[in-house]
């Protein structure tokens, strides 16, 4: 399968060879997009979310937000599916831009209707697409906070990115099995599953191994909402 850089890409080391697979989604709005790092910006337009989630829903944003998390605090994501919720502890001291991101976006209900658009048994589950078929994303993108070698496991949440420098922005992936827990470390790892991996295996069942279809499910699973506890 072709490795299209212009899309989020999730690239597989496979036996001796090497799989590429695209599929994580193009930025819509690339050709005008910013990239702040997420460090924000006394001038950003995106404006930090109430806590509450009293925040009306909102997928399109011209600049990437503040920092609106603190990292000394502990997040915890609650994502409610069409089949159950997962819990993902969120990793603020080793990835502080990407959680707040995350975070921020959850805030703004911006992934409540998403689907799981991509999702390879023994490998990942990959969701964060508004438009549902890898070509979505917020119209910014974030800056890389990669993990060290070997960091991945089964139930680890990272972003999704097009192979390029610092080119995530809402759309992610769940390890479900040893291929994914055997990946480079260059995909930003933020986060692990604490409740729920049965939920993601509910997903990852779903899911599709013809490569010429690149990973788009057999049952598309959607996310209903994602709810924020900060401690």
């Amino acid at each position: 399968m072709n490795l299209s850089l212009p899309r989020r890409t999730v690239a597989l080391g496979l036996l001796a060879g090497s799989l590429a697979l695209a599929g994580c989604g193009k930025d819509d709005s690339s050709s005008g997009s910013s990239s702040s790092g997420g460090s924000g910006s006394a001038n950003a337009s995106t404006q930090c979310p109430p806590a509450d989630g009293s925040a009306q829903k909102k997928q399109s944003f011209d600049d990437a937000p503040p920092m609106c998390i603190d990292a000394n605090k502990t997040y915890t994501a609650t994502m409610t599916t069409d089949v159950g919720d997962v819990v993902i502890t969120l990793d603020a001291k080793k990835a502080p831009k990407t959680v707040n991101n995350f975070v921020v976006l959850s805030r703004y209900h911006f992934y409540d209707g998403v689907s799981f658009h991509r999702v390879i048994p023994g490998f990942m589950a990959q969701g964060g697409d508004p438009k549902g078929d890898g070509t979505g994303g917020p119209g910014y993108t974030i800056e890389d906070e990669f993990p060290q070698e070997g960091e991945y496991k089964e139930g680890s949440i990272a972003m999704a990115n097009t192979g390029q420098p610092n080119s995530g922005g809402s759309q992610f992936f769940i390890v479900t099995g040893d291929s994914g827990t055997a990946l480079p470390p260059q995909y930003t790892l933020f986060g692990q599953v604490s409740k729920g991996m049965d939920v993601v295996k509910k997903i990852e069942a779903d899911g599709n191994q013809d490569g010429s279809q690149e990973g788009t499910p057999v049952k598309k699973h959607t996310i209903t909402s994602v709810k924020i506890e900060e401690k």
